[in-house]
């Protein structure tokens, strides 16, 4: 039977207007969404005061495109408790910050691109991680807003038919009618105030970075790939914008967090070092840019209680990095001449500290018959000793070592003497005799740690501590 010309013409009707009603509300809706427009992508709204998100990379694009300032912030957390207010003061002109939690430098790249293409930016204070220098997963990039960044109209479809959008639309509806919506872009992103510091949070981590740094350690990104990341994503800017000045810094991590890698990544800590001084050679070939360093700063990073973690400090560290930066202080700004005293001073400080189970830090060294012992994992246990891997221990002493993993007892022998001791216990072995310890061996960073004066002294050395200051110095002598 065939379809009458009648029904077909229906038909073709009812399609066509259904389409038409179908690119009509899309129309509406997306002109709906630019004109209440939370994220306030397009402009800023007049009728109402939109809350500002902590989704970063939601929020910035739209700060940045429709807010007034000279100065703008890039980088990691580490740079989320800055005071816009305390830059203005060191820097001179109204600061807007850009950070993002845990991004990477393409990420970087994105959101200052999009500030200094608005012919606003004057002054760029960036706070430069190591590891932020690689690129988003898969996976996060997938979930980062491109659109919002890209510049193009046709990609914000997926603005305008977010149904998040309108969530934030209507609590800030909700904040405005209660009276208690307001912008406060001085604190926003900063975590300050949200976290608690200490010595013995840092005690935590480190203990827990220890045993994680090893698997670190194999997906570590090559010098060359690193190169062509800052090439990419750093360097293409300093040349597009030679009327901007960059100030760039390296963040004052606690000098724990250098001990972990140094200890149990070193693939992660010698490529920073090289990267350190190979950064600062590409900046000193642009007169727009100026380096700071920070990570050295011992009265800063070997003080814990201004950590909450390995790395992360609190606002008060910013606001000193802010006027140091003002101050263009001698103290922190790299140069030729300093570069290579500022990478030694590092490695000699992430060589040295140790720290004890309440998160106070020590330096230490170890002699040998008069020469220096070097030494990985490390930590201050008991009655201020120092405990070591038994293996590097075994190692320096001549000693031969046994270890059981089912019992975890370890042994070391040297010139007919004998020091057993097992994980977790106080009781150590010497000589077929039971003698006490301070405290017990313990497995960190994969390595079985042991008392080094005590091993030593009952394998028959002399021993002799020396104790200055936050100094431990151990010598050994056959």
């Amino acid at each position: 039977m065939r379809t009458s010309p009648g029904i077909h013409t229906k038909s073709k009707r009812f399609v066509s207007y259904f389409m038409l009603f179908f690119i009509l509300l899309a129309f509406v809706t997306a002109l709906i969404t630019a004109l209440i427009d939370p994220l306030q992508f397009y402009h800023r709204p007049s009728w109402y005061t939109p809350l500002l998100s902590e989704q970063e990379r939601y929020q910035n694009p739209g700060l940045a495109k429709n807010y007034e300032y000279d100065n703008i912030i890039i980088g990691t957390s580490m740079t989320e408790n800055f005071l816009p207010s305390q830059v203005d003061a060191s820097l001179g002109g109204t600061t807007l910050k850009l950070s993002m939690e845990g991004s990477t430098v393409d990420e970087h790249y994105k959101i200052a691109k999009l500030a200094l293409e608005t012919g606003k930016v004057q002054q760029v204070l960036w706070g430069l991680d190591y590891f932020s220098l690689k690129l988003a997963t898969a996976e996060e990039e997938e979930d980062f807003p491109d659109y919002l960044y890209d510049g193009k109209l046709w990609t914000d479809y997926k603005y305008w038919f977010n149904s998040s959008v309108y969530k934030q639309f209507f609590r800030s509806i909700k904040s405005t009618l209660s009276g208690q919506t307001k912008q406060d872009l001085e604190t926003l992103y900063n975590w300050n105030d949200k976290v608690v510091f200490g010595k013995q949070y840092v005690a935590e981590s480190y203990f827990k970075a220890c045993d994680k740094e090893i698997d670190y350690g194999t997906n570590e990104e090559s010098l060359v790939q690193v190169k062509v990341y800052f090439n990419t994503y750093i360097r293409s800017l300093l040349e597009e914008y030679p009327d901007v000045q960059f100030y760039f810094y390296y963040p004052p991590y606690s000098v724990m967090r250098q001990v972990a890698w140094y200890s149990s990544n070193p693939v992660r800590f010698n490529n920073q070092l090289v990267m350190r001084q190979w950064m600062f050679e590409q900046f000193e070939q642009y007169p727009n840019v100026k380096l700071y360093d920070f990570q050295t700063t011992s009265e800063w990073t070997f003080n814990l209680d201004l950590y909450k973690d390995l790395s992360h400090h609190n606002g008060e560290v910013n606001t000193w990095i802010a006027e140091a930066i003002g101050e263009d202080s001698s103290k922190y700004r790299v140069t030729s001449s300093n570069i290579e005293a500022f990478n030694t001073l590092l490695e000699e400080q992430a060589e040295s500290a140790v720290i004890d189970s309440n998160g106070n830090v020590y330096r230490s060294s170890v002699q040998v018959n008069g020469e220096p012992l070097a030494f990985t994992t490390r930590l201050v246990q008991g009655n201020e000793e120092l405990w070591l891997p038994a293996k590097e221990i075994g190692t320096a002493l001549n000693a031969s070592i046994d270890w059981d993993a089912t019992t975890k007892t370890v042994s070391l022998t040297s010139g007919g003497n004998n020091v057993t001791m097992t994980i977790g216990n106080t009781e150590a072995l010497v000589n077929g005799q039971t003698l006490a310890m301070d405290a017990a061996p313990l497995l960190a960073g994969g390595k079985v740690l042991v008392p080094v004066a005590f091993v030593a002294d009952h394998l028959g050395w002399n021993v002799s501590v020396e104790q200055e200051g936050e100094w431990l110095r151990y010598l050994l002598n056959s």
